[in-house]
């Protein structure tokens, strides 16, 4: 609770701070509604609160109270029944349960329990994504990885100079024309093959994905929220294929003391448990979701801050053990990363610890894979997932 105190109002303080032009002069953002500006706070709120509807308004109550967000011609009531009338949250009542006092409730008595709908679902995906995808759109050059480009079947937006092999479909007759009138004047058309100018193009290669999210207990310790940016990640990860590249795929999981697959729909409700971490588990379910998929390029993503501390016997009992690295669990995890090998698919390791054993664990286990790791902290860990998605997923031709 008092990690999302601090965040939330830094985020806040951050908020008013640009609604105001940094105090130095009264400012409000052109045609924002009372309405807009609750809803971009709640949106927050509710990612950190899991889903949690009335979480969510008990901190806005005190945000209000603090940063007088509302006035008595627009209420944190008034901006309640926005939102339903808008079709973000939904009632639902129940008939067994009486209503308070002071608590509304149906014509026989029920209580109503509000919850976000489907559509407030999709926003929250779309808001990840344009928070962190967008970045990368905006960053300088050199910030992405590149390589050789050929004919293929997605354009590039880049141009380049024609080649021997190049396909005539490939031509930019505009750029070209435009060259040959430079080149050569405008008394006579000649056009020669070094007036030619190419459209750039690379091939697009169907990518299966799987999203493996560490729930153990340490991802919510040591005065840290790092399950939401690890959330925001995949919901944003979510929205970009799903939106953009509707024929590759992505499957999420989960996982603690065992490993389940979660809906994307659910990502907003996704919290932390009393577990360890059974990344054996993990790996093996996310396997087996793969060797499900036709898709010839497939890959891991994984984020997790703790060592691997859990597995399951063959029994169904759990060897637990959170002193130090295991032989015996970590071994585990290494011969998972080479079975993986086996079946060409890499693992991308995000790992959220600086921690110089866990660190010097993650190298083996990439080596055993021949996979990546990626050692960071919170604030790059959405801008390195997209850099490594859109990297891997395109194959470029020589």
């Amino acid at each position: 609770m008092e990690v999302l105190t601090v965040l939330l109002s830094n985020f806040i303080f951050m908020a008013m701070n640009t609604r105001k032009g940094f105090r130095f002069s009264t400012y409000e953002a052109p045609g924002q509604t009372p309405f807009d500006k609750l809803f971009d706070i709640f949106q927050e709120l509710i990612t950190h609160t899991s889903g949690d509807f009335d979480e969510a308004i008990d901190w806005l109550r005190e945000l209000d109270k603090e940063y007088e967000l509302t006035d008595d011609e627009y209420t944190i009531d008034d901006f309640i029944e926005e939102l339903k009338a808008k079709g973000y949250i939904q009632e639902e009542f129940d008939d067994n349960a009486a209503g308070g006092e002071g608590e509304e409730g149906d014509e026989n008595g029920g209580k109503g329990n509000i919850s976000i709908t489907a559509k407030m679902e999709r926003l929250i995906r779309q808001r990840a994504l344009d928070q962190i995808f967008g970045k990368i759109k905006r960053s300088g050059s050199g910030n992405h990885k590149t390589g050789k480009s050929g004919q293929g079947d997605e354009h590039t937006g880049d141009l380049r100079e024609y080649r021997y092999g190049d396909g005539l479909e490939h031509i930019s007759m505009t750029e070209s024309l435009k060259n040959a009138q430079i080149n050569h004047g405008m008394g006579s058309f000649t056009l020669n093959e070094d007036d030619l100018v190419v459209e750039d193009t690379q091939h697009k290669a169907q990518m299966s994905t799987v999203l493996m999210i560490d729930i153990s207990h340490s991802m919510i310790l040591y005065g840290e929220d790092r399950i939401t940016p690890a959330k925001k990640v995949a919901m944003a990860l979510a929205e970009l294929i799903t939106t953009r590249y509707p024929k590759d795929t992505l499957d999420i999981l989960v996982f603690g003391n065992d490993a389940w697959p979660i809906p994307i729909k659910d990502l907003p409700y996704l919290k932390v448990g009393p577990y360890h971490t059974n990344t054996v588990a993990g790996l093996q379910l996310a396997m087996d979701m793969l060797r499900r998929k036709r898709n010839t390029n497939k890959q891991i993503f994984m984020i997790t801050d703790g060592k691997p501390s859990c597995l399951r016997l063959p029994d169904g009992t759990y060897y637990k053990n959170s002193v130090g690295l295991d032989d015996y669990i970590v071994e585990k995890c290494y011969n998972m990363a080479r079975q993986a090998r086996k079946l060409h698919i890499p693992i991308t390791t995000f790992m959220i610890a600086q921690d110089a054993y866990l660190m010097q664990f993650i190298r083996h286990f990439t080596e055993a894979n021949k996979g990546k790791a990626f050692f960071t902290g919170l604030q790059g860990l959405g801008e390195m997932i997209f850099e490594d998605y859109e990297t891997n997923r395109k194959k470029r031709l020589k």
